[in-house]
């Protein structure tokens, strides 16, 4: 099934028709496994009307893979193709076969070769050099492995400054998920988010006809089901040393968040923890934190920083399926039991407070707000939390945000917290205490807002969004 991707496709179209630096072009397109980077190439490419060969590179022998391309790419039987003793052979035989076409020649997995015979890259930096920028094929270069992708791209690399264009591919956006799972309910779906997010393999390892609940229960908790073994598989492909990462992911997982925290539940020093980490966000596992409205001069210095799971099953898998992993296989009703207990809270705290964020980046955009804001983010401190903060440093303007995942409407107390109590303890953690700032307020409820609550947020000016407006104005 292949849903949206409006803007991938119109840029890998756009690469077809470009003159310059000439009719040849070398992409670089890359994300994490199960983005959905190999359907979106195979479906642009069935589409361009121009020959394709496509090829995958596997963990095996460097001569064996050479084998494989070449046999793809003149469509012959492995067994009969040709051996080539090097990656500097086999692209000048390929450079001869499509002289004088325009073809696409998609490589796919490109770091499995890299593994296999690291001169793999500067072959192919010779061969666009001498041959293949001189013709009018298009190499698009694609893989999973995030640090050996954008290695590609870094000085040091055989093909720096030849790539014609880039594209991380991220994750499909919360819109898409109307045309996975049209039948559930807007809340269902934004609970579906928080669970699997947009990573297109795992919405379709999702049955449609059942309900969230019952995918949990039937799908995701099943003991043959490649959920189970998703995040061990992701790490084993990515590090060499995937023991103490996966010991820092349960720890932050299961609620740690500071260094100190990590520290003492996965049991690893803190001279070694920040190396582990730096790997970890490098892999776009991990990421770090910090309150909105801490001034970009003193970010790096803070030591407000918090460190959470960027992706959505992740957090997930380590919130509920980690601490049963030896058990689930014979007593998955262990897990099931804690994720009824707390997958209300879990959604509120993680995809509806990201979908209300996203929101407010895309009302800014779309100039929608009454004012720009540089940052959005949220807030903490000894004394507040804010879920959704949106802030303007130049113009001294501010946005406060509440988000309520409960099962009841808003009512007015809400409200009055948010203006009253909420937002002069905020403004007093700002660097000038809040003089002469200008502050907003809005309101993200899943089931909307009582009369009461509608009439105060009026006295305030303040948005009002449930979950059905949420829905609809998210692109």
């Amino acid at each position: 099934m292949f849903v949206d991707r409006v803007q991938e496709l119109a840029f890998l179209n756009r690469v077809l028709t470009r003159r310059r630096p000439g009719p040849a072009q070398l992409l670089l397109l890359y994300g994490r496994r199960r983005v959905g980077k190999t359907n979106l190439l195979i479906h642009w490419a069935e589409r361009s009307g121009l020959p394709i060969t496509f090829w995958t590179a596997e963990k095996e022998p460097a001569a064996l893979q050479r084998r494989k391309f070449y046999a793809a790419l003149v469509n012959m039987p492995i067994a009969r193709a040709p051996l080539f003793e090097s990656w500097a052979e086999v692209w000048d035989a390929a450079a001869d076969v499509i002289v004088g076409t325009r073809r696409i020649l998609v490589l796919d997995e490109l770091p499995y070769a890299i593994e296999s015979d690291p001169a793999a890259l500067s072959a192919l930096q010779h061969a666009w050099d001498h041959r293949f920028q001189h013709m009018e094929t298009v190499i698009a270069l694609c893989g999973s492995q995030i640090r050996v992708m954008e290695g590609i791209q870094g000085a040091q690399s055989p093909l720096f400054g030849r790539l014609t264009g880039r594209w991380h591919l991220q994750p499909l956006p919360f819109s898409a998920l109307r045309e996975f799972f049209p039948a559930w309910s807007v809340e269902e779906r934004i609970a579906a988010y928080a669970v699997v997010g947009g990573i297109p393999a795992y919405l379709g390892w999702l049955d449609s006809e059942l309900s969230l609940v019952e995918n949990i229960r039937q799908v995701i908790l099943d003991p043959g089901s490649m959920f189970g073994a998703e995040p061990t598989f992701l790490l084993y492909d990515e590090l060499r040393d995937p023991q103490p990462h996966l010991a820092i992911l349960k720890a932050i997982g299961a609620g740690a968040h500071t260094l100190d925290e990590i520290k003492n539940a996965a049991l690893i020093d803190k001279a070694h923890l920040s190396s582990y980490l730096v790997r970890l966000q490098d892999l776009k596992l991990v990421e770090r934190r910090l309150p909105a409205t801490v001034p970009q001069a003193a970010q790096r210095t803070s030591r407000k920083g918090r460190y959470h799971l960027r992706d959505a099953y992740f957090r997930f898998y380590f919130r509920f399926l980690a601490p049963h992993h030896d058990r689930l296989a014979f007593a998955p009703q262990e897990a099931l039991l804690l994720i009824q207990a707390n997958l209300r809270a879990f959604v509120g705290q993680t995809g509806f407070e990201e979908l209300c964020r996203q929101w407010v980046t895309e009302q800014a955009q779309a100039g929608a707000l009454p004012f720009i804001p540089t940052v959005v983010g949220s807030h903490w401190s000894r004394s507040v939390q804010v879920d959704v903060v949106a802030i303007n440093w130049q113009d001294h303007a501010i946005l406060l945000g509440e988000c309520k995942w409960g099962a009841d409407e808003v009512d007015r107390q809400v409200v009055r917290e948010l203006i009253e109590q909420k937002a002069p303890k905020l403004l007093a953690d700002l660097p000038d205490h809040g003089q002469g700032w200008t502050t907003h307020y809005a309101l993200f409820a899943r089931r909307g807002f009582t009369t009461e609550a509608r009439s105060e947020a009026t006295r305030y000016g303040a948005i009002l969004v449930d979950a059905a407006q949420l829905d609809a104005e998210l692109g």
